[in-house]
C-alpha cells in the first residue's frame, strides 16, 4: 500500500513568477501538496517563454525545471472578477506564496490583511528582493543585485580581480529554502494555535545569512573579508592545485592532514619550514606554501593526485563540467537527472529531489503545467460550476 506524501492534503496558492518563489512551491509539491500556480493570461510564468532555453512548445527549459507537481489557472488580476476568484480559492487554501514587489498585492486588495480576513488560518508568504520594509524595500528584486548589495560579491572571485557573482543564483535558490522553512513552521503553528501568519522572506536577508564565516571574520578582526578564489579563509591548504593537467581540488584543512600531506608527497622538508608549522601561518603565507605544493602537484595529473590523496584519507575531488557532474556514476545513484513525461515535449530531464525520505520518498505526480490547463477541474474542486464558469470567464477573470 502507498503511504500518504508528507503534504497530501495541503492545499497551496502559488502567485509567483520566475525562479524563488515557483522552486519553493514545487517543493511543497514535491511532498505531497495540491499547488495550483495562479498566472498572469497571455503568457503566464515570465520563465515559460522569455527567458531562453526554448522548447518545442511555448515552455522554457528553466520553467519545467521549477514548475513540476502543479496545476495551471490563468486568473487575470487586474479585473474585479480575477481578484475576487483569489479570495474564493484562498478561503479554502493553506498557504499562499507569492514574489510581486512588496505592497502590490495589498494594492490589488489581496493582501495578507485581506485575506486572513476570509481565512484566519492562512500561512501567506510573500518573497521580495528586499523584503517588506526599509529603505530598499521597493527596489527591483534580483539575484544579482542581492548578491552585491549583501557582500557576496565583495567575497567572490580572485584579489583583484572585477567583481564576481556566484555562478549559481544562491540568494534566489538559498531564499527559497529559507522561505519554505519558515512556511512549514507557520504552518505546524496553525495546527497548535489556529492563526495563520505572515511570513517575509528576502534575497537580501537570505545572502547576509549565507555570510556566518565572512561576518564573523570581520567582527572578529575588524578587517573586512576579500576575495581568495577558491581558498578558505579559516585553513590552508584548502583549495583547487594546478597539476600537469589542469586543476583539482584538495583540502588539508587539519595538523594531522598537513603532515600526511607532506610525507606523501615526499617534501617532509615542508613540515620542518616555519613559514607552514601552523594553520595560522599557513594561512599568512598562503601564496608561498601553494606556490610549494604545485611544484610538486605539477608533477602527475589530476587523477593521479585525486586518487592517491583519497586513497591516504585526503579529501581530494576533480573538477567536473555540469554535463560530467550529472553524468557521474555517483549522481546516476543518487538520481539526480530524472525524466518526466510532458504532453508536448515528449519526455524532458529534471534535476532530481535533493534530499531522500525513507518512508515517504517524493514523487513526480504531475508534469510541468500548460498554461491554464487545470482551469475547470481546479474551479470544480471550489464548487464553480460550468455556468458560473462561463460567466466569470466573460467578466475576465481568467483565460479559459
Amino acid at each position: 500500500m502507498t503511504k500518504k506524501l508528507p503534504l497530501e492534503g495541503v492545499r497551496v496558492l502559488d502567485i509567483s513568477q520566475v525562479m524563488a518563489g515557483p522552486y519553493a512551491c514545487m517543493l511543497l509539491g514535491d511532498l505531497g501538496a495540491d499547488v495550483i500556480k495562479i498566472e498572469p493570461p497571455g503568457g503566464g510564468d515570465q520563465t515559460r517563454g522569455s527567458m531562453g532555453f526554448k522548447m518545442k512548445g511555448p515552455d522554457s527549459m528553466g520553467f519545467l525545471n521549477m514548475n513540476r507537481n502543479k496545476r495551471s489557472i490563468a486568473v487575470n488580476l487586474k479585473t474585479d472578477a480575477g481578484r475576487e476568484l483569489i479570495k474564493r480559492l484562498a478561503k479554502d487554501a493553506d498557504i499562499l506564496i507569492e514574489n510581486y514587489r512588496p505592497g502590490a498585492m495589498k494594492r490589488l486588495g489581496l493582501g495578507y490583511e485581506e485575506l486572513r480576513k476570509v481565512n484566519p488560518r492562512l500561512v501567506y508568504t510573500s518573497i521580495s528582493g528586499f523584503g517588506q520594509n526599509g529603505p530598499w524595500a521597493d527596489r527591483p528584486g534580483f539575484d544579482l543585485m542581492a548578491q552585491a548589495m549583501s557582500g557576496v560579491m565583495s567575497v567572490t572571485g580572485y584579489p583583484d580581480s572585477p567583481p564576481v557573482k556566484c555562478g549559481v543564483p544562491v540568494a534566489d535558490i538559498g531564499c527559497a529554502l529559507f522561505a519554505i522553512y519558515a512556511t512549514l513552521a507557520a504552518y505546524i503553528g496553525v495546527k497548535n494555535t489556529g492563526q495563520g501568519q505572515y511570513v517575509d522572506a528576502s534575497l537580501f536577508d537570505t545572502a547576509l545569512a549565507f555570510s556566518v564565516w565572512d561576518i564573523c571574520d570581520y567582527w572578529g578582526t575588524g578587517k573586512p573579508p576579500q576575495p581568495l578564489g577558491t581558498s578558505n579563509k579559516m585553513t590552508a591548504p584548502y583549495q583547487a592545485m594546478a597539476c600537469s593537467d589542469g586543476y583539482f581540488v584538495m583540502g588539508a584543512n587539519n595538523q594531522k592532514l598537513w603532515e600526511k600531506l607532506c610525507k606523501l608527497m615526499g617534501r617532509e622538508e615542508l613540515l620542518a619550514d616555519e613559514r607552514f608549522s601552523t594553520i595560522s601561518l599557513r594561512l599568512n603565507n598562503r601564496a608561498a606554501l601553494e606556490h610549494e605544493l604545485e611544484k610538486t602537484f605539477r608533477t602527475q595529473g589530476k587523477d593521479y593526485w585525486v586518487d592517491t590523496l583519497l586513497e591516504a584519507g585526503i579529501p581530494a575531488g576533480p573538477i567536473l563540467s555540469y554535463p560530467e557532474a550529472f553524468d557521474s556514476e555517483h549522481a546516476k545513484a543518487r538520481n539526480m537527472k530524472m525524466p518526466i513525461d510532458h504532453p508536448i515535449e515528449g519526455t524532458v530531464p529534471n534535476i532530481g529531489f535533493a534530499v531522500k525520505l525513507s518512508e515517504t520518498p517524493q514523487q513526480v505526480r504531475r508534469h510541468p503545467p500548460l498554461l491554464g490547463e487545470h482551469t475547470a477541474e481546479v474551479l470544480a474542486e471550489f464548487g464553480i460550476g460550468e455556468k458560473e464558469r462561463a460567466a466569470l470567464e466573460a467578466q475576465g477573470a481568467f483565460a479559459a
